[in-house]
């Protein structure tokens, strides 16, 4: 009779519209899975959503299945619980339920707020009417939690097919609402010979206190939260009646809000994956890119997540064309959907990883240093380096500061050297650990003393916008910072965050070896984190090598007519004050142009960098060296297009040069 009435019909798990569901992608999954022939008997799924991939896996292994949201708890419950329940009696509910006679009964907390908006009144009264009775059908122990889960996910699927949305409860349409019936039917369960674990944690704290073969990963990519997405499906779920606010009627969802995705989403997932026991972590993420609305963009980078990773053992990745139910407003439809497929190594231990592969860079083009270093040549890369050998053994960056030019040389080895110690010893510690570790330290330091972090916080925060800067917020807390890294000069990590928070970003010290600029208007922002590790992967990926010596020391390594030699020697004409533990005279210009005489002589190749007009004074000693030895002079425009040294502008106050001697 009932299967009569209800015309053989039900509601399965898969049958909902869902941000980011995963439906459409379990046979790619399952692929993934089979190819690499992955045993396993538990199968965990800690950002379950929907609940279909854990699902899907139900018939074949122990499934732990994890949301935060009561709503999506509810259906675990409902679907995966180990209660009995008396499906026919579940039935004659449902019937009861669609068969409501709403004239009869007065306004109810739904109606009153819903009403002519997710849905017409009719329905909203309904609504209201059903989840009144299924709280007090469970208050009076007729039915057991399972059995509240079964009716309550029956009626969340039910309004779900009717609302007056396009698939998530951001907004209601502003249309006259369609004449839709609300009709609940029974659930299509599935019978497994496997048990389930059904859990409502924050993600990061569950894996510290489970186990299993498989940890599938699908966390929010972007800025739109859940909580605000299906908030109407959370006021039905808990139905604690709660106060509803503006035009859409969220209810109050900050101990629901995902950090995942929030702009420390990268440093919880470090955390997550760190914490995490199993032989395999799977890992679903969209890359947005650049496309689409600005709230659809990812916030997690492949090198966030490539790095971490790594530090857990194995990493492959593969990719698939998808296209995701999204709120409408992404420009990019057809998405590219990877998997990054992670075999655990129980050997390694967190933060001995390397970072991540060519296939996956953090960005395109030149990398550029995390030190803004005077007289830094990252706007120059282009015209300079295609001025370079195309095939070099071992490229030596002499002066190389940042490293803006060695860590973008192509060769296959490179050397960077710097006489200022602690610029070496910053790179060598963004190379020698991972950016997750580098980033963490960075944000507890910022925390110790107090310092802005806008990126996370916003201009707002601190009353403040980006064109007053956070000098004034900083200030304080900046001078802590470097009278503790003056004392002592032996943590490098606190010269890391003076230099972010920096005037300009630079690095200088006085003639006592005590870092001396003032605060800057910046923190530690996105572009910074970018740099830091964009930097650290390519430092990884290349065979890259930073010295603390003077330029004088380049004839002690074994040079062969292969290697090649770029210089970007401080200035004579004086643009600005480098080394100010040292200086630069003009005994050292001479010691330099014999040494490249001599390296001349011996078939070496080189590039000098140099300035040979300043506000109307030339460096004569460049000039006739050059001339002398027929060198050719490559003149570098300020727009960055190359031209011939003969034709420069009369008008340039400044002439930049590349000089070679090939």
């Amino acid at each position: 009779m009932d299967d009569a009435y209800f015309g053989n019909k039900s509601f399965r798990i898969n049958q909902r519209r869902y941000l980011g569901s995963k439906t459409k992608l379990l046979e790619f999954i399952d692929n993934i899975i089979q190819e690499e022939n992955i045993q396993f008997s538990s199968f965990a799924d800690i950002f379950a959503g929907t609940g279909t991939v854990a699902n899907h896996f139900y018939d074949r292994a122990h499934i732990i299945v994890n949301d935060i949201l009561d709503s999506n708890n509810h259906i675990y419950n409902a679907f995966f619980g180990k209660d009995e329940i008396q499906v026919e009696k579940l039935k004659g509910y449902l019937k009861f339920y669609n068969s409501i006679d709403v004239s009869k009964y007065g306004d109810n907390y739904f109606s009153n707020n819903f009403s002519n908006t997710y849905f017409d009144v009719t329905n909203s009264k309904s609504i209201g009417i059903i989840r009144d009775d299924i709280e007090k059908l469970f208050e009076q122990k007729i039915i057991t939690s399972r059995e509240k889960s079964y009716l309550l996910t029956s009626l969340i699927y039910a309004l779900d097919r009717i609302a007056n949305t396009v698939g998530h409860y951001d907004a209601y349409r502003k249309i006259d609402i369609p004449e839709k019936r609300l009709f609940l039917l029974p659930l299509d369960l599935k019978i497994s010979k496997y048990s389930a674990e059904i859990h409502k944690d924050d993600a990061n704290e569950l894996v510290k206190k489970i186990k299993a073969d498989i940890v599938y990963i699908d966390p929010p990519y972007n800025s739109r939260q859940y909580s605000d997405a299906y908030h109407l499906l959370e006021n039905v779920a808990t139905w604690k009646k709660e106060e509803v606010f503006g035009v859409a009627k969220k209810l109050n969802r900050s101990h629901i809000k995902s950090k995942y995705s929030m702009k420390s989403a990268g440093v919880a997932f470090g955390e997550l994956i760190d914490n995490i026991d199993a032989k395999y972590i799977l890992i679903s993420y969209n890359d947005m890119g650049d496309s689409g609305n600005a709230r659809s963009q990812s916030r997690i980078s492949d090198h966030e997540i490539l790095s971490v990773l790594k530090r857990k053992g194995q990493v492959q990745i593969f990719e698939t064309n998808f296209k995701q139910f999204t709120t409408g407003k992404s420009n990019k439809d057809n998405l590219k959907e990877r998997i990054f497929l992670c075999k655990v190594d129980a050997s390694i231990k967190t933060g001995e990883g390397i970072v991540a592969s060519k296939r996956n860079p953090v960005q395109s083009g030149f990398v550029k240093s995390p030190l803004n270093y005077t007289g830094g040549k990252h706007k120059l890369l282009p015209q300079i380096t295609k001025l370079f050998p195309s095939d070099i053994n071992t490229f030596y960056d002499i002066f190389s500061g940042g490293a803006n030019v060695g860590i973008n040389a192509n060769a296959r080895k490179i050397i960077c050297i710097e006489k200022n110690k602690y610029v070496v010893d910053i790179l060598k510690y963004i190379q020698a650990n991972n950016f997750e570790d580098i980033n963490q330290r960075v944000i507890d330091i910022v925390d110790k003393f107090g310092l802005s972090q806008s990126f996370i916080k916003g201009y707002n925060f601190y009353e403040s916008d980006s064109s007053n800067g956070l000098g004034m917020y900083n200030k304080t807390a900046f001078l802590g910072l470097r009278n503790e890294f003056n004392n002592s000069k032996s943590r490098i990590d606190f010269l890391l965050v003076l230099i972010l928070y920096s005037f300009n970003n630079q690095i200088r010290f006085n003639s006592s070896g005590n870092f001396n600029l003032p605060v800057g208007k910046r923190d530690y922002n996105g572009s910074s984190r970018k740099n830091i590790a964009a930097f650290n992967q390519l430092s990884n990926e290349k065979n890259i090598i930073f010295n603390n010596c003077d330029f004088r020391d380049i004839e002690k390594n074994d040079l062969v007519k292969d290697d090649f030699i770029y210089l970007d020697p401080p200035y004579l004409l004086g643009l600005a004050s480098y080394n100010e533990l040292g200086g630069w005279t003009e005994n050292d210009e001479n010691d330099l142009y014999l040494l490249l005489t001599r390296l001349d002589k011996r078939g070496i190749k080189f590039a000098l960098s140099n300035v040979l007009e300043h506000k109307g004074k030339i460096n004569n000693i460049l000039k006739d060296w050059a001339n002398k030895h027929e060198y050719i002079v490559h003149k570098l425009t300020k727009d960055y297009r190359n031209s011939n040294y003969h034709s420069a502008a009369k008008n340039n106050k400044t002439i930049e040069v590349l000089v070679t001697n090939y």
